[in-house]
């Protein structure tokens, strides 16, 4: 959650058309937010086999609907799970890391019920720990757990991650909201 004075200041901020919020600040981080990913994502036939074919995985769980059909207990083809995740891991850029300095860890990952062409996959995250750095003033280690839900509610992907993030002092030092955005030239 944000406070007050900073929320009336990105409403100010908004109305006005400067500036738009992609991420957020080590202090905007509290421990027990959830933050509910907007869009959720429909997985195609296409998404899914581009995905498997990029990453060279020929597994015909994935691929092949004529062996899915005969040979699997799904009786149809699997989306891969390493799409889920990065879909997942897509989807909470704009609310955990779109400010991050890096992302440091991936501590779990389970992929806990399939996913099918046609699902539509929705995610949240919720902050579990942050720590300020040690060694910098300017950061600290964000920790969260993200979950992927399907149309109905049911689990079907949960990973934990560590992410550093800066301070706003870093941040307004560096750029402010949107860093190396060019000002356009004024005829």
């Amino acid at each position: 959650m944000q406070s007050k004075g900073h929320a009336a200041h990105r409403r100010r901020c908004v109305r006005r058309g400067s500036v738009m919020q992609f991420g957020r600040w080590f202090e905007e981080f509290e421990v027990g937010d959830v933050y509910r990913h907007w869009p959720g994502k429909t997985v195609t036939e296409s998404d899914n086999h581009l995905f498997c074919l990029l990453t060279m995985n020929h597994h015909p769980l994935h691929l092949d609907s004529h062996y899915a059909e005969r040979s699997t207990q799904f009786k149809r083809n699997v989306v891969v799970g390493n799409y889920v995740y990065s879909l997942l891991l897509g989807m909470s850029v704009p609310d955990v890391s779109g400010k991050a300095i890096a992302n440091l860890e991936v501590e779990s990952l389970r992929h806990v019920a399939p996913v099918f062409h046609g699902d539509t996959i929705y995610g949240e995250s919720t902050v579990l720990d942050k720590v300020p750095s040690r060694s910098r003033d300017d950061r600290g280690v964000v920790t969260v757990e993200t979950r992927g839900h399907n149309q109905d509610g049911v689990l079907v992907c949960v990973y934990r991650r560590k992410v550093m993030v800066p301070t706003r002092a870093f941040g307004e030092a560096h750029g402010g909201e949107q860093p190396g955005r060019p000002r356009p030239a004024h005829i």
